[in-house]
């Protein structure tokens, strides 16, 4: 027992960080104990910056993958510890969490929820007042530098200033770097190495990239002499590929990749079928069409058009005078087209990583630290990141409402 319990006196309770796990773990601390005096420290100026851009401004609030077993799959990173605190908060309580505060979400086709008024602000402005109406304070510009461990709870120097609390829960973030977590590590947690998770793929100067703003909708994407394989969206932009298919394959090899420096090629199945398929297909054809008028598959004209091109196929060749040997070089460009990959672009507002504290150091039905009673973990800075769909947030969600529930019981 301690001495603010002793003398019944108010919990203190700071949250380190103001982003989604900061603020859902400082609501439910203030929630959980109505007399505890809870504040957010946020070292920049701004609260919720990626809530307010993310999903390209409309927020990606979670995912309708209601199953824990296939919920856990989504992380990369993390899944398996996960499924521990999903039984307490998973993605059903996060859309009755929102849904309860007035803010009405909808689930798209891909199982993407967002806002019904497909505007972040209804997440942010939810989220910041109702932190206003509980009275918990927000401090901006207040950089949290070093963590003193006292018997009785925790000193936090801030700026210039040493403030006490009796509990605390460190949700500051993601870092690229591990020297972004010296101020943790030094207290003896184990730091994962972070490495950039969800990255598109650069290809200088490809010409397919001329192609710049073409979706294909179902495409096999793989990392050529690995078994990193995904399948979905795939979008063509100025710089290289993206869209989700790109976006798991990143992020499940993330740490691969960075060994590899970002130097790699990359295997297209433009039709996620198998070489059977395809073949039996191709060969069959003997019309009088002309090639590029006739796709026998459901792929974009430009796309066509474009590996007709890489190929030297006239595009007015018919299909009978076509030789068997440009039949398999066609046949081969559409299951295992390869491109030369040099380098990533990583979104700065919207940078995801993994690595961070390993999560060997933390309850995961509380996210107390196994090391320092009273200390709490939430968000990012864990060793935990999902594929793209919204995982992120769950998982920010997830772990910012046990530690705010815990820390304040």
């Amino acid at each position: 027992m301690t001495i603010f319990e002793e003398m019944n006196l108010p919990r203190n309770i700071a949250v380190i960080g103001g982003g989604a796990s900061g603020f859902m773990a400082a609501i439910t601390a203030k929630e959980t104990n109505i007399s505890s005096n809870v504040t957010i420290f946020e070292k920049t100026d701004k609260l919720l910056a990626k809530v307010k851009i993310s999903g390209g401004g409309r927020c990606n609030v979670t995912n309708a993958t209601y199953s824990l077993s296939k919920l856990i799959k989504s992380y990369p990173r993390g899944g398996k510890k996960l499924k521990k605190s999903f039984n307490i908060f998973n993605t059903k309580n996060t859309v009755t969490w929102f849904e309860s505060k007035g803010v009405k979400l909808k689930t798209e086709e891909d199982n993407r929820i967002f806002p019904l008024s497909n505007n972040s602000e209804s997440i942010v402005n939810i989220l910041i007042s109702t932190a206003e109406e509980l009275a918990i304070r927000i401090s901006l510009k207040s950089k949290v530098n070093k963590i003193q461990i006292t018997k009785q709870g925790f000193i936090l120097n801030i700026n210039k200033e040493k403030l006490f609390f009796e509990k605390i829960i460190i949700a500051s973030g993601g870092s690229a770097k591990s020297s972004g977590f010296e101020w943790i590590s030094s207290l003896g947690y184990k730091i994962i190495n972070p490495v950039p998770s969800l990255f598109t793929f650069n290809m200088p100067k490809n010409p397919i990239t001329k192609l710049m703003g073409l979706s294909v909708s179902d495409v096999t994407v793989s990392i050529k002499g690995s078994s990193l394989k995904q399948t979905g969206p795939l979008l063509i932009t100025h710089w290289g590929m993206s869209g989700p298919a790109i976006l798991k394959l990143s992020s499940w090899g993330a740490r691969d990749l960075a060994d590899l420096n970002y130097d790699f090629t990359v295997q297209v199945n433009w039709l996620t079928l198998n070489e059977e398929i395809v073949r039996e297909k191709i060969m069959k054809i003997s019309s009088n069409k002309k090639i590029y008028n006739h796709n026998p598959f459901i792929i974009p004209k430009r796309l066509w058009l474009f590996i007709l091109e890489k190929l030297e196929i006239p595009e007015d060749k018919i299909w009978r005078e076509l030789s068997k040997k440009n039949k398999n070089r066609l046949i081969n460009t559409l299951i295992n087209d390869e491109y030369e990959i040099k380098g990533k672009t990583t979104f700065k507002e919207e940078f995801v990583s993994c690595g961070g504290i390993s999560l060997s150091e933390v309850n995961m039905l509380t996210m107390g630290s196994k090391r320092h009673n009273g200390l709490y973990f939430a968000g990012e800075l864990l060793d935990i990141d999902g594929v793209t769909g919204g995982f992120n947030f769950q998982a920010a969600w997830t772990t910012g409402y046990l530690a705010g529930k815990n820390s304040a019981s």
